[in-house]
């Protein structure tokens, strides 16, 4: 019986395992962390919440084989996020931007999608080919919402000016001219794994070919005694940073016990729009399966990005510049990848790409699968 070595047991490492497992393959999972789960990792805290350690996770996809593959190791719990940005005069509005959004700022009477869309285009500066961010949002939402959604937040999050972000960035945000205010509209299934993204690592995890080593780190001379290796580690690492660093955003989290009753706004999430160092508080409360045990408390936690130099080098955000320098990077670490047969590269860090759950889930499942057929 042949075996491979995983490193990582997030969601790339963990359905690379079982997957591998299921084919009969004896697997060694290890992370370097003392926890399984990766960046899903939960827990409840004694106040009665669970959060995520390492941010808020909301699991939302189009993928019907994606969702198949999940209710295996777990049930669902239906939730739809929302979020609200925080106004300098206190109030909060709909975000993603979509009517209400505009009536409440601008105080304007909008009575239908149609009249949304044509006073949002009345702000729009027209562009044929958006080649940044900022010119991109130019184009859709003009300079005054650019200004108060986009900038101060962007700045805190990438530390650079929209003018030197990637398109994508900003259009995985959607803008809405209806009063439609779920973060992720378009999305068929949106939920959160019942009992928490942890219980169904274990779950996933168990299978009489797989073990489990958390806080052991990766070691090139593990190489020699397995088949093959899945790594997820970041690629720069693994070639001793050959090229040079890839640049990553991390996040800082500060979390507050707080009565029950507190908190601002009506939605899970409140982004914050002024130039302060903090990006937005979410309240787990307010996510279902979240308020495990009564207490009369709850906690509410607030992010501050930085470096993942700063962060004992937590690597979170992968940074996408628009002149695509840092990508150049990466596609030379890749093609040095391409040249080791003993080794492949999995997850976000292993790819240099910023990866929601279902789309890790969803890329881990086809290259594994397609690996396990070119063996037989």
């Amino acid at each position: 019986m042949q075996s491979i070595l995983i490193v990582g047991a997030g969601f790339a490492g963990a359905v690379h395992a079982r997957q591998l497992a299921e084919a009969g393959y004896r697997c060694q999972v290890i992370d370097r962390r003392s926890h399984i789960a990766g960046n899903a990792f939960d827990e409840v805290l004694p106040n009665g919440i669970r959060v995520h350690r390492y941010g808020p996770h909301l699991f939302h996809t189009n993928n019907k084989g994606v969702v198949d593959w999940l209710q295996r190791f777990t049930e669902f719990v239906p939730y739809e996020h929302r979020v609200e940005a925080l106004l300098a005069d206190g109030r909060t509005l709909p975000m993603p931007i979509n009517r209400r959004t505009l009536e409440g700022l601008f105080k304007v009477d909008l009575p239908t999608a149609a009249e949304a869309e044509q006073f949002l285009h009345s702000l729009a500066v027209p562009m044929e080919a958006p080649s940044n961010a900022a010119e991109y949002l130019l184009s859709q939402i003009g300079p005054d919402l650019t200004d108060l959604f986009f900038r101060p937040y962007t700045k805190k999050m990438w530390e650079l000016d929209l003018e030197e972000l990637d398109t994508s960035v900003v259009k995985r945000i959607p803008i809405r001219f209806d009063d439609e205010d779920r973060y992720f509209p378009n999305d068929q299934y949106q939920f959160m794994f019942k009992g928490g993204y942890t219980a169904a690592f274990e779950r996933i995890l168990d299978h009489p070919l797989i073990s489990v080593d958390i806080g052991r780190e990766f070691s090139k001379s593990m190489l020699k005694d397995y088949h093959y290796c899945f790594n997820s580690m970041p690629i720069d690492e693994y070639f001793d940073f050959t090229f040079g660093p890839l640049p990553y955003r991390s996040i800082r989290f500060h979390h507050r016990d707080v009565p029950a009753e507190e908190g601002a706004g009506t939605a899970t999430t409140i982004n914050f729009t002024d130039a302060g160092p903090r990006t937005r508080e979410t309240d787990w409360s307010r996510i279902p399966d979240h308020l495990v045990h009564r207490t009369g408390r709850k906690t509410l936690t607030q992010e501050e990005p930085c470096d993942y130099v700063d962060n004992n080098m937590e690597r979170y955000y992968p940074v996408k510049t628009s002149d695509g320098r840092y990508q150049a990077v990466y596609e030379k670490y890749k093609a040095l990848a391409e040249k080791t047969n003993e080794c492949g590269f999995i997850g976000r860090c292993g790819t240099y790409q910023y990866l929601d759950m279902h789309q890790v889930i969803n890329q881990s499942l086809k290259h594994v699968n397609d690996w396990i057929e070119r063996q037989k």
